[in-house]
């Protein structure tokens, strides 16, 4: 049996030019699109200190 995984899934819509911005941005970077949303997500998170802190089980 697969582990479950700690991520949710969901659908985004984002216009087109946005998004082939950021498939852009993730290559310069060596990342995937969805590796470049995540990291945009989480850098804002955290420059508004919003994150969550991390638990540890």
């Amino acid at each position: 049996m697969p582990a479950e995984s700690k991520n949710k899934t969901f659908v985004l819509r984002i216009d087109t030019e946005t998004m082939e911005a950021i498939e852009k941005w993730a290559a310069d970077e060596f990342r995937s699109t969805n590796g470049q949303i995540l990291y945009l997500l989480d850098q804002a998170l955290t420059k508004s200190g919003r994150k969550p802190k991390k638990t540890t089980s």
